[in-house]
């Protein structure tokens, strides 16, 4: 009997797929890391307490399967009921469950660029069809106006994904320019707010007050949890029960539940940390502009700059040299510009000099 090359036994859409690709994990010490957006503090001493007292005599025993008890406590922080929420291991899970719930294979999964580069992934394992509509000039989000005169957004989409505040750029978008986008739509829309803490406003009341809108967060970028993956839905609980019956059995690990509810019982130690980053953000942002940088305002956890004498993917391995990790993305719109994450003021300081060492 003639062998079958495995590559044959594989679906030719994932023999075709490009897959997502994460920011640098380094292999070597002593790089300064500025190139996943992590936090650059650690999460809050009670929260560290609370995870070490859960792990003794219950790693043998199944997590909560619908992460009843932290839905209790996102419900109660964000006014609205239990069935509005669905947690997830980190938001991405629960964005691909929406692509799976939600589009038909062969529809529309439509989305903004340069965005997430998740999204157009996400519609390709699933046999979508993804739309991707350039962001308006200094990627600001374009108009319904604008949209509908250009005849490439698509306002029938059985789903849209719109990150606020954008990945990489990190320009914020107003609630009420989201909110027309929105009732402009007829397919069900995602907010997704995996940096909102940094932002000026947030637009989670849009969840609330349409059936066809849900708003993503996480609790990875802000709340110091990348380790543990936890994220979150919020939106109709006929979208989020849809979800629910389509998601793994204990899709969310006991030591993340426990880790996010005791966040929520420290809110005030984590707000102290947003505005740290915030004011190293604007402080950095500075610094960068009078040495020639050109960089985009930005309402998330890192800056997106235009390097100035050599090309951004020769400042990418200038810096790397200089032991700084940052992020480059090659496509077209994007090939000129580095992402910075926002880490420690020491952290800053190191990119600062780096940056001076480079243009000399």
């Amino acid at each position: 009997m003639p062998s079958i090359h495995p590559q044959f036994l594989i679906r030719p859409l994932v023999r075709a797929l490009h897959p997502y690709v994460p920011g640098e994990q380094p292999k070597i010490r002593g790089l300064i890391k500025l190139n996943t957006n992590e936090n650059p503090y650690p999460p809050s001493p009670k929260v560290l307490a609370a995870v070490k007292a859960a792990v003794d005599g219950r790693l043998r025993l199944y997590p909560n399967p619908t992460a009843e008890a932290l839905r209790q406590k996102l419900s109660r922080f964000h006014a609205c009921a239990p069935t509005n929420i669905i947690v997830g291991n980190g938001s991405d899970e629960l964005l691909a469950l929406a692509t799976r719930a939600f589009v038909e294979p062969g529809k529309t999964v439509q989305f903004f660029t340069p965005s997430y580069s998740l999204y157009p992934v996400l519609a390709q394992i699933h046999g979508a069809s993804p739309n991707a509509v350039p962001l308006a000039e200094s990627f600001a989000l374009p108009s319904v106006a604008a949209l509908r005169a250009g005849h490439a957004w698509d306002f029938r989409a059985a789903l849209t994904f719109v990150t606020t505040p954008n990945a990489p750029t990190g320009c914020g978008y107003g609630t009420r320019q989201l909110d027309q986008l929105c009732r402009a739509q007829k397919g069900v829309v995602i907010l997704d707010e995996t940096y909102v803490d940094f932002a000026r406003e947030n637009a989670l009341a849009l969840a609330l007050r349409h059936p066809h809108v849900i708003v993503a967060r996480t609790f990875s970028k802000a709340y110091s949890l990348c380790f543990l993956r936890v994220g979150y839905f919020v939106g109709h609980p006929s979208l989020i029960g849809a979800l629910q019956k389509i998601r793994d059995s204990y899709n969310v690990n006991g030591l993340g539940q426990v880790a996010a509810a005791a966040t929520l019982a420290d809110l005030p130690y984590y707000r102290r940390n947003f505005k740290r980053i915030i004011a190293t953000r604007q402080r950095l942002s500075r610094q960068l502009a009078a040495l020639g940088f050109d960089v985009l305002p930005s309402q998330a956890n890192f800056i997106f700059v235009r390097p100035p004498r050599f090309p951004a993917q020769a400042w990418l391995q200038k810096l790397r040299d200089e032991r700084v990790l940052v992020r480059w993305f090659g496509a077209a719109e994007t090939k000129h510009f580095l992402r910075v994450t926002i880490g420690t003021d020491a952290e800053a300081d190191a990119l600062l000099q780096a940056a001076r060492l480079i243009l000399r």
